[in-house]
């Protein structure tokens, strides 16, 4: 394998393998380095392996519910190591799916730890602890990030997990108490009660899902305690007693009152941390802050010729982002003039059920940023296809600005909205009214109708409510 290249990327997650991808395609020679599984965090312990958890979890849950479709069934249960299973597989069909990809665009992959060096340099050293020196014109570091820890919360991997060993576990536990109700606590709440776990989530801020619209948390939350989780909102973590056979779990609740809980198990979901300790930063001077990689609109540091993507940089730590990023950032390399990233057009979507998505700003957002808006909503239950399909709960909500149209933000609960929120992120780069909405004829009947019925809502032209 040669050791010079135009292109050393660090870390094959979603960020660094898709610009490894783009910058083939511009005729970079490239190189990936990867000390684990290829795909990163995404492929083989994020957003692959959990969707197919909760998906198992989504048929479970149809099939146990059978005779609301006129469909008789008996002796359901779940069979958690087959879940398991299924899960590992599809993470691991995925990340054999990016060697491919790597392979077929002629990139080559460095298995090993990197850490950066003078003289744009990337030093590899690999399992067995040999080192070789990469050469490089540019280097783009895409290490991803990791499960945050509290002090009062100590992972030991066995009583105290994070999501890693949240998605291989042995047994199925008989209780669990979540901690942290953003979007990985949410959906390992959802997947664990819908297979018939006891679950407890408790959540230190105000609301789950704190960065959604407070309507979409409220609804969630509903959801949630109907399906039998018991939910903690205000409360904090103060303590867990691992001795015993069972964690005793202490809790300050919002009134300053204690309260202690039982589980078998106690899942830490409060965020992630970048991971850019030992990877030669300061070796090189690269600045960085509150731990986060700065960087400008195209992420060059401030050393030229180092780059920095995704979860290591200012911004949502999610998949889809960190490919955008890599994307703008090698073209901007290669000499083109990619658009700087629309951080206001961002969708983020939670796979619970019922899933959750958004994109834009929240109706709260939108009014401290000053825009007298307009508000629109359709439920579900006015929807016909949400009839058919047995899926009435939740809505979409819209926001427009009221004095120039702009629409601000959309906002969804229910069944497939996760599939139905590109429309608004397209609608919204494109800069397109809500006559234009209404007037686009949505197939009928389809969960989709819903943003159209939610925008004409907005301006008083509804017609199914």
């Amino acid at each position: 394998m040669k050791t010079q290249y135009d292109l050393i990327i660090i870390g094959s997650g979603p960020g660094g393998y898709v610009a490894a991808i783009r910058a083939s395609q511009l005729g970079m020679q490239v190189a990936v380095v990867e000390k684990e599984s290829l795909g990163g965090v995404c492929l083989n312990w994020g957003c692959i392996p959990t969707k197919a958890l909760l998906k198992s979890a989504q048929v479970f849950d149809y099939i146990q519910n059978a005779s609301n479709y006129g469909i008789q069934v008996q002796d359901v249960k779940p069979d958690f190591k087959a879940m398991i299973k299924r899960s590992r597989e599809a993470a691991g069909s995925m990340s054999k799916g990016v060697q491919f990809l790597l392979k077929k665009n002629k990139i080559d992959t460095i298995e090993g730890t990197g850490k950066l060096s003078k003289n744009r340099a990337v030093i590899v050293e690999d399992a067995q602890g040999t080192t070789t020196t990469y050469q490089a014109n540019h280097i783009l570091v895409a290490t991803g990030g990791r499960s945050r820890t509290l002090p009062q919360l100590p992972i030991d991997h066995t009583k105290i997990i994070g999501y890693r060993e949240a998605m291989v576990l042995q047994k199925q536990p008989q209780s669990i108490i979540v901690v942290g109700a953003g979007a990985i606590g949410v959906e390992f709440a959802y997947f664990y009660n819908a297979i018939g776990t006891a679950v407890t989530l408790v959540e230190y801020m105000p609301r789950l899902l704190p960065l959604e619209d407070e309507d979409i948390s409220k609804a969630v939350a509903k959801s949630f305690t109907k399906a039998g989780i018991q939910v903690y909102t205000n409360t904090e973590v103060t303590h867990v007693d691992t001795q015993g056979e069972h964690c005793q779990v202490q809790l300050k609740t919002e009134a300053g009152g204690v309260k202690s809980l039982v589980s078998e198990v106690v899942l830490s979901a409060v965020g992630i941390v970048a991971n850019i300790e030992h990877i030669g930063l300061e070796d090189i001077g690269v600045a960085t802050d509150q731990g986060k990689v700065i960087v400008d609109d195209f992420y060059c540091t401030n050393i030229p010729g180092i780059y920095a993507i995704g979860d290591v940089v200012k911004g949502p730590a999610l998949a889809h982002v960190a490919s955008a990023e890599g994307i703008v950032c090698v073209e901007k390399i290669a000499g083109l003039h990619p658009e700087p990233l629309d951080y206001h057009n961002l969708p983020a979507c939670t796979y619970c059920q019922p899933e959750v998505a958004s994109v834009g700003y929240t109706e709260q957002a939108a009014q401290a940023a000053g825009y007298k808006i307009k508000v629109g909503k359709f439920p579900f239950s006015a929807s016909g296809k949400a009839n058919a399909a047995g899926a009435k709960e939740g809505f979409v909500k819209v926001i427009f600005d009221a004095q120039y149209g702009e629409w601000l933000g959309a906002h969804m609960v229910g069944a497939n909205v996760t599939e139905m929120v590109a429309e608004v992120v397209v609608a919204r780069k494109l800069e397109t009214t809500a006559h234009e909405i209404i007037k686009s004829m949505h197939p009928h009947p389809t969960m989709s109708e819903a943003i159209m019925e939610a925008v004409a809502d907005a301006y008083g032209e509804g017609i199914h409510l």
